[in-house]
């Protein structure tokens, strides 16, 4: 038999499947995709067929268990389990049950209602199912703010807890994470949410069997250097850059002994971020912390701080810090200066976690949240490289040849880069550059045809749609954008290369009403959905503004 194949000799068409790896077995359930993306089912006329997607995965297997039997329930079996839970707690049924998105792992949840609202959650490992429960009640009788867990599945497959609502840290901050500018009242929840860090982390380790906690008990050698494997593996090795194999290893072990040292210890969250704090009645609440373990208080500050897309200017971060120290003193003294000499480890440590994580998600299960995140991640990598790391010379070296690949530093420039789009009147003079740099592009309109000749036209503008479908049907400004398409997208993927960080690209007519406005929509439009980078649309004479940001 080929050492990765399939044995079909003991059974049915309808499963379930049985591969070898070695002397590995793999068991699966008919329909069943597997929950680290190992396994990829393909459907067929005749059922479902299974084949091993290794590439560089080969190097995992070793640490996967002799013998895997995983079996994953269907939505209609999730949701009898769900009804059924409810029913235990409540006395009646759920009135209605909606499907609500899933996030990077392989957890299902459900908003049930009724005489009560709660979150019901499925999710494919029973041990880290356990591992939630026990800490949701735990750390509840600490009086500390998470969601209460209420009914259990008898095989900790599924489980219902507390509604706490919709509203994420992560989207509260919206404004302050694209414009970097963050209000009193991003700020004031910000502080809310790293002052209650250090109690959770201190308070929720009193007491607590760390035992319990999946997939391991506490911070160790072994789980960093899965991590930064994880990195090597899923990401590094995806971009192309070479390197030795063993001088990066030496690094990753100094890297490991000083990680080690760090103290003190507690509750390590370990996926402390802003999209893993929900505001419930106006207060913090934590969820999604069952992969937490007893571990260095750094780790969960460096995580928080520098998550990619939180986009936080550093004088923010160094507040942030100091708010943290503040609430740390009653648990564990420690100057800021001493504390920010063990930070800047975690935070390195960290970034290439949360890359490994960004690379699998996203390059092989083609997540495109995790594949947006890349940029970002990459940009606090590109700034940490830059304060210099003499710990680890030679995965520096590594990591700025990894960082200065095309790619990335395409990605990079697309956060720096502002286009101006901007119509106006020749009546009224030609517009200024305003960013100084003195150049760009002026289109004159003024050979199109004019909708404003006409008298059911001259009251509107081109972003209305009679003068929108006056100006497709004659079809002159479509050819006349074809042309301009073509300049303005050489000049934007010359500018997003070389690093640039502002365009203008105007259009003019007669009175800055008709054929310029169609003109400047169209063209915004068709840069921010094509490079995905910052659009200024300004209608001079209409006095109108709309911004779009990079994506």
């Amino acid at each position: 038999m080929h050492p990765c194949s399939r044995d079909t000799s003991t059974q049915s068409q309808d499963g379930p499947f049985v591969y070898r790896l070695g002397r590995k077995i793999f068991i699966l359930e008919r329909g069943v995709r597997f929950p680290h993306g190992l396994l990829k089912a393909v459907s067929g006329e005749s059922g479902t067929a299974f084949s091993f997607s290794l590439r560089f995965f080969s190097g995992f297997i070793v640490s996967l268990p002799d013998i895997l039997y995983i079996q994953i329930r269907n939505s209609t079996m999730n949701t009898k389990i769900m009804t059924n839970l409810y029913l235990r707690y409540t006395g009646t049924e759920p009135e209605s049950m909606e499907a609500l998105p899933g996030a990077g792992s392989n957890r299902r949840y459900y908003r049930l209602k009724g005489t009560t609202n709660l979150i019901g959650v499925c999710g494919t490992s029973a041990e880290e199912n356990k591992a939630f429960i026990y800490m949701s009640r735990h750390f509840h009788e600490k009086g500390l703010p998470v969601p209460q867990v209420y009914e259990v599945s008898e095989d900790y497959t599924c489980y219902l807890q507390e509604d706490l609502g919709d509203e994420l840290l992560f989207q509260l901050i919206a404004q302050g994470r694209e414009s970097g500018l963050f209000d009193d009242a991003e700020r004031q929840l910000l502080e809310q949410t790293i002052r209650l860090l250090p109690v959770l982390q201190f308070k929720g380790a009193e007491d607590m069997d760390f035992s319990v906690c999946y997939p391991q008990p506490e911070f160790n050698r072994r789980s960093i250097l899965w991590d930064l494997n994880y990195f090597k593996y899923c990401f590094l090795k995806t971009t192309g850059t070479e390197f030795q194999e063993n001088r990066l290893e030496d690094d990753f072990d100094r890297m490991a002994d000083i990680l080690l040292q760090a103290e003190p210890s507690a509750f390590m969250y370990r996926d402390f971020q802003s999209r893993n704090v929900m505001i419930h009645d106006g207060k913090p609440y934590f969820i999604d912390f069952q992969g937490g373990r007893k571990g260095p208080v750094y780790y969960d500050v460096a995580s928080f701080l520098w998550q990619a897309k939180a986009n936080f200017p550093d004088s923010l971060r160094m507040e942030l810090i100091g708010r943290y120290l503040e609430a740390l003193q009653p648990f564990y003294r420690i100057t800021e200066e001493d504390f920010l000499k063990t930070l800047r480890h975690f935070v390195l440590f960290r970034t290439l976690q949360v890359l490994g994580a960004y690379g699998f998600r996203g390059y092989f299960e083609k997540k495109p949240h995790f594949l947006q995140s890349i940029p970002f991640a990459i940009g606090n990598l590109k700034v940490l490289l830059e304060q210099g790391y003499p710990e680890y010379p030679y995965l520096c070296e590594v990591l700025q040849c990894m960082t200065d690949q095309p790619q990335f530093v395409y990605e990079r420039n697309k956060r720096k880069l502002t286009v101006s789009v901007m119509s106006f009147s020749y009546r009224k003079g030609i517009p200024e550059d305003p960013s100084g740099n003195g150049g760009g592009y002026v289109f004159d309109c003024r050979a199109v045809h004019n909708p404003g000749k006409y008298e059911q036209y001259k009251q509107l503008t081109g972003r209305d749609k009679p003068v929108i479908d006056f100006l497709e049907n004659d079809g002159e400004i479509l050819t006349f954008l074809e042309h301009v398409d073509a300049l303005v997208d050489a000049h934007v993927n010359r500018f997003l290369e070389r690093g640039f960080t502002h365009l203008s690209v105007c259009f003019g007519c007669t009175g800055g009403q008709h054929r310029s406005v169609y003109s400047a929509e169209h063209v915004a439009h068709h840069l921010h959905e094509k490079f995905g980078i910052r659009v200024e649309l300004i209608h001079r004479e209409q006095q109108i503004t709309e911004i779009f940001e990079a994506r």
